[in-house]
C-alpha cells in the first residue's frame, strides 16, 4: 500500500549548517557555534510566536535570530553580510543521501510532499536550486495557517492538503519536536538522527522509527515493498 511521506525540510532534506562556509569569512571561528546558535533561536522564534499568536513568516524568526546571535556573540556584521547570510538560505545544500532516497520511494509508489514551517515560497525556491523540487507531489506550508508546527493544526492541515489519513501518513523529520508534534496528532513519525550525538526529548514517546539517514529509511520494510 503506498504511503504519504511529509517531509520535513529544514534540516532533514536541507543542511542548514551550509551556512558555516560564509559565516567563517565573517566571524572566523564563531562560525559553527555562531550556526548553532543562529538554528536554535530560529526555532525558539518560532515557537514563541506559535504560542503568543503573534505572527510572523519563518524568514523573519530567521532574521530576528540572526539579530540575536550577533549581539550574543559581539559580532558586528554589515547589513549587506547579514542579508548576505539570510539569502544564503534560499541556496543550503541537501544532504548526500537526499536525492538517491526520493527516487526509490518515487519508484515504490510512495507519495512525497515537503512539509514545512518555511513559507511555499521559501520552500519551493530552496528545493528548486538543489534539484529536489521535482522529486514532491507538493509543498505544504504551515504559512498558511499563520503559525508553526508542533502546533496540533499544523498536522491536521497536512492530512487535508494531502487527503491522507494518520494510519496512511509518515512524518520524516530530524526535529524531535516535530516528531513528537506528529505522533501527537496521530501520525507515524520517522526520527532521522543526522548527528551522533543528537538527543531525543525524554517525553516518554518515542519515534515509531529511527534512522541516521534517508537511505535506512527506504530499506525499512514499510517503505521497501
Amino acid at each position: 500500500m503506498a504511503i504519504t511521506l511529509a517531509f520535513d525540510v529544514y534540516g532533514t532534506l536541507i543542511d542548514t549548517q551550509g551556512v558555516t562556509v560564509l559565516l567563517k569569512s565573517m566571524v572566523g571561528d564563531k562560525a559553527e557555534p555562531f550556526a548553532t546558535l543562529w538554528r536554535e533561536k530560529q526555532l525558539e522564534y518560532s515557537f514563541r510566536r506559535g504560542l503568543m499568536q503573534n505572527y510572523e513568516d519563518f524568514a523573519t524568526c530567521t532574521r530576528q535570530s540572526l539579530e540575536y546571535t550577533c549581539m550574543h556573540h559581539n559580532v558586528s556584521l554589515s547589513e549587506s553580510q547579514k542579508q548576505l547570510l539570510m539569502d544564503s538560505y534560499s541556496s543550503l545544500p541537501a544532504f548526500q543521501d537526499v536525492r538517491q532516497a526520493l527516487e526509490v520511494l518515487g519508484h515504490s509508489g510512495h507519495r512525497r510532499l515537503a512539509f514545512s514551517n518555511g513559507t511555499h515560497k521559501a520552500v519551493t525556491t530552496v528545493l528548486s536550486n538543489c534539484g529536489l523540487i521535482n522529486y514532491f507531489e507538493e509543498v505544504v506550508s504551515v504559512d498558511d495557517l499563520k503559525t508553526f508546527k508542533p502546533n496540533p493544526a499544523c498536522y491536521a492541515y497536512f492530512l487535508r492538503s494531502a487527503g491522507s489519513t494518520t494510519d496512511q501518513t509518515w512524518l520524516v523529520s530530524s526535529n524531535p519536536f516535530d516528531v513528537i508534534g506528529a505522533l501527537s496528532a496521530g501520525m507515524r513519525a520517522a526520527w532521522v538522527k543526522r548527528s551522533k550525538n543528537a538527543l531525543f526529548d525524554p517525553w516518554g514517546i518515542q519515534p515509531t522509527l529511527t534512522v541516521s539517514n534517508l537511505l535506512e529509511l527506504v530499506q525499512h520494510p514499510d517503505f521497501s515493498g
